[in-house]
Parts: structure tokens; C-alpha cells; sequence
């Protein structure tokens, strides 16, 4: 289910080419369309955790499979510009749900070993992402930009039908019931959450506006749109054994100097492409970037989730979620703007590594001090 849920976040980064060629849209609209995506995945973060303390995490994630349906089938039959958005932005809000709740529950189901579990979940998810380029190519030879959005609506409805017979037929875990107060929660563990958001988030906005631009800046430096899209495929592979590994290493090792030396391997990364030149070079970027960036995410959700006692971890983990969303779902649109106001892509990238390297300065300052949390507070 988190395939489905993970290729409808992604998809657009693939599409946006093939979307302009055949609407004439602009960066910043295709910036946009990307970023409703996002924003959708941010807003229902907080309603999902006020959700989650009245209903049960299975009938939550069925809800975001029918919502994910709904919303690709709407996006595969607009036409209008404003209606594309608007499904766009229904796509994200199904991504939002699913991940609040799904999360939380695979934390609950391996209490033992949850960046391991976490971790596994995550490669799920980046399977769609390695697999979105291909897929599109493949589609866009026997079909339309409309027709990949068309497969994504059937599968959705297929592995919605199926997690509710499996969820129906399993006993799953009530680690839960005693989470009934979301911002009880929110302020019993606003250090951790502060932590995670701050962690996550800038570094999530560069790279929400980098891969979803990453066709468009592989054409700017004289690659082929098809080698553009190896570049992405190879950044998002690279993300599947970084689930694998990332999971097992943050079940292991001390939370915050692991998170810190992550964001710190990003923020050279990003720092370091401008000076980059030839499909090589930026095939081996590729590589280490998308497994940087993919990195983070199970470790932070280890640090969170394994963590978080059972009366307080689906509200905590949703105020996080609404935070980092909302800090990250920007970044596409801020790209699109800046390339369309004339900011080269060089000054871009540039300006986006000073400010990772401000945060991962104040952060390891922090943490020298001892004011980051190791874990949540029991």
C-alpha cells in the first residue's frame, strides 16, 4: 500500500516535463502543481492525529486508500489547470493520512526493533520512487502523462480492497488507546518534536525542490530529458538500501550524533553539485545524495517512534509530521519562482547550502551544549 501511496507523491517529478510539453506551463505553475502535492501530504497531519485518538489506526489507513482513489481519478480526468491542482493536492492528502497513521502503526507492531521495521517500510515506499521514472517512460510510450495518473487510480483501489481483508483477518496491537490527547502530547514532547522538525525539515525542502527540478537541471547543463530521468532514477535507487541500512543502524547507534552526521553529508552535497559537470560525475552524485537524503528519513522516525511512550506517540508523531511537512512542501514552488525571476541554478543550489549549513551548525552547537534530546521524554 505504501508503493501506491509513495508513487502519487513522486510522480509529478517525472511528469513535469512531459506536462509542460503539453500544457505550456511555466516553472512556477509546474513548481506549484509539485508543491500541492506536499502541502496536501502537510495539512492533514494534526486532523489525522486528532483522528487517531478516536479511531483505530487500520479503518485510518483504508480511509487514505479511498481518498488516494478518489483524488488520482479526479487529477487523470482534469483538464482545467486549477482542477489538476486541486487533485494534485488531494493525491498529498492521502500520503499525509497514510503516513501519520501508518507509521504508528508498524512502530507498535515491532515495539522491539522499530528502526529495522521502519526502515523496511521506507524501502516499500522508495521502491515507487526508483520505479516512478521508468514507469513514465514506459507510459509515455504507450499513453499519455493522463494514463500513468489512470494505473495509479486502479492500484490504489486494488491494495486498498486488500489491506482491509488482512487487516480484518490480524490482530493488531492497542498500544494506542491511551493516546487520547494530541496536544497533551504535543507539549509533553515538544523537544523531541522541535528536534526531529528542525532536523528534517530545511534539508526536506532542498530536496523537495531539488528532485522535483532535477530533469529540468540535468537539460541546463547539456543532458539529454532521458538521461535527466537516469539521474533522478539513480537518486531515488539509492534510497532503498539507505531505508534498509539507515533502519538498522538507528536501532544501533546514538540518535543524534547519527541524524547530525547525515545532515551534515546533505548539506556537502548540495554545496558541492554546482561544481559538478558531464553525466558521469552527476550519476555518481546521484547515488550519494539520494542515499544522504533517504538516510534521514528512518532515522528520524527511529528516534521518534521508538522512543515515544504508547500514551503520547500517534499525537507527538502527527505534530512532527504537520511541522516537517510544512517546512518541506514549499520547496518546489520557492524553486520554480527563483528560476523563473532569473536566479541560475548554480546561485540557487549555493544559497540552499548556506542555509543547511546554518542549521547544521546551530544544531551541533546545540547538541555540544546538551540541549538536544536523545529520546523522548517517558
Amino acid at each position: 500500500m505504501v508503493f501506491c501511496i509513495n508513487l502519487a507523491r513522486v510522480v509529478f517529478a517525472p511528469l513535469i516535463e512531459p506536462i509542460r510539453a503539453t500544457t505550456g506551463a511555466s516553472d512556477a505553475t509546474l513548481g506549484l502543481l509539485a508543491t500541492m502535492v506536499w502541502a496536501g501530504s502537510a495539512l492533514p497531519r494534526l486532523p489525522t492525529g486528532v483522528l487517531l485518538t478516536r479511531i483505530s489506526r487500520a479503518k485510518v489507513i483504508f480511509g487514505s486508500g479511498v481518498v488516494l482513489t478518489i483524488g488520482t481519478t479526479f487529477t487523470a480526468l482534469a483538464f482545467d489547470p486549477t482542477l489538476l491542482l486541486v487533485g494534485a493536492f488531494t493525491m498529498g492528502i492521502a500520503s499525509g493520512v497514510y503516513l501519520t497513521a501508518a507509521n504508528t502503526l508498524v512502530s507498535e507492531l515491532f515495539p522491539e526493533r522499530p528502526g529495522r521495521a521502519l526502515g523496511q517500510h521506507g524501502v516499500a515506499a522508495q521502491l515507487a520512487a526508483v520505479g516512478a521514472p521508468a514507469l513514465i517512460s514506459f507510459v509515455l510510450i504507450v499513453g499519455t502523462w493522463r494514463t500513468a495518473l489512470q494505473v495509479i487510480a486502479v492500484a490504489a483501489g486494488v491494495v486498498t480492497v486488500a489491506f482491509t481483508i488482512v487487516a480484518r483477518r490480524s490482530h493488531l496491537p492497542d498500544a494506542g488507546s491511551e493516546d487520547r490527547d494530541l496536544l497533551g502530547a504535543a507539549r509533553a514532547q515538544w523537544h523531541i518534536i522541535v528536534t526531529s522538525v528542525a532536523t528534517i525539515g530545511v534539508a526536506g525542502l532542498v530536496w523537495n525542490g531539488l528532485f522535483n527540478f532535477y530533469v529540468t537541471y540535468a537539460t541546463s547543463v547539456g543532458l539529454t530529458p532521458g538521461r535527466g530521468r537516469t539521474l533522478l532514477l539513480l537518486a531515488f535507487g539509492a534510497g532503498v538500501p539507505a531505508f534498509y541500512v539507515s533502519g538498522r543502524l538507528a536501532d544501533r547507534l546514538p540518535s543524534i550524533p547519527y541524524l547530525l552526521t547525515m545532515l551534515a553529508a546533505f548539506t556537502g552535497c548540495v554545496l558541492v553539485l554546482p561544481s559538478l559537470t558531464g553525466f558521469w560525475s552527476l550519476a555518481a552524485f546521484s547515488v550519494v545524495v539520494g542515499y544522504v537524503i533517504h538516510s534521514i528519513f528512518p532515522a528520524v522516525d527511529a528516534y521518534l517512534l521508538g522512543s515515544l511512550p504508547d500514551r503520547h506517540r500517534a499525537s507527538a508523531y502527527a505534530t512532527y509530521g504537520a511541522g516537517m511537512m510544512l517546512l518541506q512542501a514549499p520547496g518546489s514552488a520557492l524553486v520554480g519562482r527563483l528560476l523563473d525571476t532569473g536566479v541560475t541554478f548554480p546561485t540557487l543550489l549555493r544559497g540552499m547550502g548556506i542555509a543547511l549549513l546554518v542549521v547544521l551548525v546551530a544544531m551541533v552547537s546545540l547538541h555540544r551544549n546538551g540541549r538536544l534530546p536523545s529520546a523522548a521524554r517517558a
